[in-house]
């Protein structure tokens, strides 16, 4: 299992499992059995996903040794500010079961308290409550703004990232690399079915793999760690089979000209 390091020093499995719209606990526990089975030691989830219980379920189930398993959770929007910061990661930390988190994000900067948020974070990190700090949603604006007012830098900008959309977010991907700070991408796969997708497809006829894992060795070749969610056991293994072949550059010039701008999720770029 390949890993990236981040700026803490820490290491991060290069592809994790995402638990996005599994929305009940009992899923998110088979699935992320499955993952963890399956080879994925980074798990994402956030409060808002309502499925923190039942990935901490899976995890002490599991019987993986909790240091071997990266575990990320998200601050929400309604729980920003100092003190609603440090009571929400409490919260997470006992619905998860856990007594650390590898990794605590910042969903949206979605409110002006985010600024409270990371003064919180910056305890967190101290403590040892949470091992590494980070963002999601971050453009290279509210990045530049956080690292103008606080001395740690976020190890983690966790974004949309897929072909589709790798244009548009080329600047804050070439930032992020420019600062040592990993992006995560998310939603890597939602559009494969599309028409505007007829190119992926043709490069995993003849590499003899699907497209979904044609386009997460893409994010891995962009140095980024991709998050595919899905509810399917089949799905969720054939996804973590991406380290038995790599993209040729032509095959990465061909994936990175499909950008159209269209995005699954919103477009942070508004958020003040």
């Amino acid at each position: 299992m390949d890993t990236f390091k981040l700026n803490t020093g820490n290491e991060i499995p290069v592809i994790g499992f995402g638990t996005w719209e599994i929305k009940s606990d009992e899923l998110a526990k088979q699935m992320v059995l499955v993952a963890l089975e399956a080879g994925y030691r980074l798990i994402d989830t956030a409060r808002i996903y309502g499925n923190e219980r039942g990935v901490g379920e899976a995890i002490r189930e599991s019987g993986i040794p909790r240091e071997e398993i990266f575990v990320t959770t998200k601050l929400w929007n309604d729980d920003q500010g100092y003190d609603h910061t440090l009571r929400a990661c409490q919260e997470s930390l006992q619905r998860l079961g856990l007594d650390y988190l590898d990794l605590y994000l910042i969903h949206w900067p979605a409110t002006g308290k985010r600024h409270e948020s990371w003064r919180a974070f910056e305890k967190l990190y101290a403590d040892g409550t949470i091992k590494a700090a980070g963002v999601s949603n971050y453009t290279v604006e509210h990045l530049q703004e956080l690292q103008s007012q606080s001395d740690l830098k976020p190890a983690v900008d966790q974004v949309e990232f897929h072909p589709f959309i790798y244009e548009q977010q080329k600047a804050v991907l070439d930032y992020c690399q420019s600062q040592d700070i990993l992006l995560e991408a998310y939603s890597p796969i939602n559009r494969l079915s599309s028409v505007s997708s007829q190119p992926v497809h043709v490069i995993a006829e003849r590499l003899g793999k699907t497209p979904q894992q044609v386009v997460l060795r893409w994010c891995v070749q962009h140095h980024t760690v991709p998050l595919p969610r899905s509810t399917s056991p089949d799905h969720t293994r054939s996804n973590f089979q991406i380290f038995d072949f790599e993209l040729t550059e032509e095959d990465m010039r061909t994936l990175n000209s499909l950008s159209d701008g269209e995005r699954v999720t919103w477009d942070p770029a508004g958020m003040g």
